[in-house]
């Protein structure tokens, strides 16, 4: 498999905000997208990875269905114009906002090249009190135009079908059901005489050739009565199964004791990914999950000869998804391996050490810490009143339309907010903090957050000072709580 495309570098995982990475991406470079993103279900998840045991908190901080849907409409814009027009991208979501996603779609890509909606039944049937049982996610299918990449795919026939339509049986145990071999339509050039019976009034479906190609394969029944018709044995063995509907019933979720199952949350089967891949791509094709996460979607791909791209914010998540295909596809990581073979493959763009952070510009620091605990950049670097970002909690609900006139952000509608401010110091002191807190007092706001390499004792006592006198609390982090991946508590 060649491992780099014409126009783009594959076998790459990407650490980062997908937004930034598809904008360095080339238009029309991607064959086939699958996007699994967090859903809009304010959940939360306690994940234990591996032998490290390593704790981390994964929260969806979309507070409501609009801030979802601005957060993944530039997003999507973006995937929209990587697709090749004879590429596929698929939009795996729930119930809590499959619908508002479809508009949001449709807009994009059009109505006209939406395909598909599709039904994974993903859990078993339990109890709901109040309501019917929530058991399956969506899949929405559009394509990048009209003369996309197809490859029909089949599933097993059900054992109903079977004993209803395969009810012959060979000496030898072979299945078979009987099939027409009359024409369905007038075709007079088929009409002749075969094995003494006369032609059908149509004609027959195929030619003398090939009906005598089917006799010596043992394949046309024929009738005990002289005036029956011969059959075609169209044996069970030999059939590609049923055709794959929109709803599909025959891929298990995984189960806790599932050997591929890795912890992660929300993790899908690989048997769905390769289902996928081999309906919507070809052998070299590129493939990208811009939401990877444990990396599912990158395995099926590698297993299935298939270039991919992989994005996600998460660093563990990066992590995970090396150590994946490491393990589960032989692959070898490191750049050297990636120039040379096609079964390397490099991870970029990890957070770098505390060493590099405190070289870096104090704006790029800024983004970098704010970023990495979740929240947004201010755009404004000068004059952001002791404000570099904000984080949007869970529990935030829309109460106007905007915090300021003019505001441009796919959360600036929600009302509550923290504010974070960041120090490239040292140590962070008092004075830092006495400014902080004084911008948490402009705003109103009851938390904040505060990064720096260190902070002083004046600083720490002053912190708590703050929060006997106020009631406000300011949550103090180190870089190397956020190197360590350490904040999920704070966090909370």
């Amino acid at each position: 498999m060649a491992r780099r495309s014409a126009v783009v570098d594959t076998s790459i995982i990407y650490c980062g905000d997908c937004l930034e990475q598809l904008r360095k991406l080339p238009d029309a470079c991607i064959d086939l997208i699958y996007i699994d993103p967090p859903f809009n279900s304010n959940r939360n998840y306690e994940v234990f990875w591996g032998e490290t045991k390593e704790k981390r908190a994964f929260e969806d901080r979309h507070a409501s269905t609009k801030a979802y849907i601005e957060f993944m409409r530039p997003r999507c814009v973006e995937l929209a114009r990587v697709l090749k027009p004879t590429g596929s991208f698929y939009y795996h979501c729930d119930w809590h906002a499959s619908h508002y996603v479809k508009v949001m779609l449709d807009q994009i890509f059009g109505e006209n090249l939406f395909q598909n909606e599709i039904i994974w039944k993903r859990t078993s049937a339990r109890s709901d009190s109040h309501r019917y049982n929530t058991i399956h996610d969506t899949l929405l299918f559009y394509t990048g135009g009209g003369g996309f990449t197809w490859n029909p795919q089949h599933q097993e026939y059900d054992e109903q079908y079977i004993d209803a339509f395969y009810t012959h049986v060979d000496p030898d145990g072979r299945r078979w059901k009987r099939g027409d071999i009359t024409s369905p339509n007038p075709r007079p050039n088929m009409m002749y005489e075969f094995k003494g019976y006369p032609s059908p009034k149509k004609g027959w479906r195929y030619t003398k050739e090939r009906l005598e190609e089917l006799d010596r394969q043992g394949k046309i029944h024929y009738p005990k009565d002289p005036d029956g018709v011969p059959r075609l044995k169209q044996y069970l063995d030999e059939m590609p199964g049923v055709p794959l509907q929109s709803v599909w019933t025959d891929i298990r979720p995984l189960h806790n004791m599932a050997a591929e199952r890795l912890g992660y949350p929300t993790q899908k089967p690989v048997a769905l990914l390769e289902r996928i891949v081999r309906a919507s791509s070809n052998e070299g094709d590129v493939v990208l999950d811009a939401f990877c996460g444990c990396g599912t979607a990158l395995v099926a791909a590698q297993n299935l000869g298939r270039q991919w791209i992989g994005v996600d914010i998460s660093p563990t998540a990066c992590r995970v998804m090396a150590k994946r295909l490491i393990r589960d596809c032989a692959m070898e990581e490191g750049e050297e391996a990636w120039r040379l073979g096609s079964r390397g493959f490099v991870v970029r763009d990890l957070p770098w050490s505390a060493k590099q952070l405190r070289k870096i510009p104090p704006f790029e620091f800024e983004n970098w810490a704010v970023i990495a605990l979740g929240g947004l950049p201010n755009k404004a670097k000068v004059g952001d009143m002791g404000i570099d970002g904000k984080i949007f909690p869970v529990a935030a609900a829309p109460t106007k339309p905007s915090l300021k006139p003019g505001a441009a952000s796919a959360f600036t509608f929600m009302d509550v907010w923290y504010p974070i401010q960041v120090k490239q110091k040292d140590k962070a002191g008092r004075p830092d903090i006495d400014a902080f807190e004084a911008a948490m007092i402009r705003e109103d706001r009851t938390k904040g957050f505060f990064v720096s390499f260190d902070y002083s004792s004046d600083a720490m006592t002053e912190i708590d000072r703050f929060f006997r006198k106020s009631g406000k609390v300011i949550v103090p982090f180190t870089v190397q709580e956020i190197l360590d991946e350490q904040i999920a508590h704070k966090l909370a």
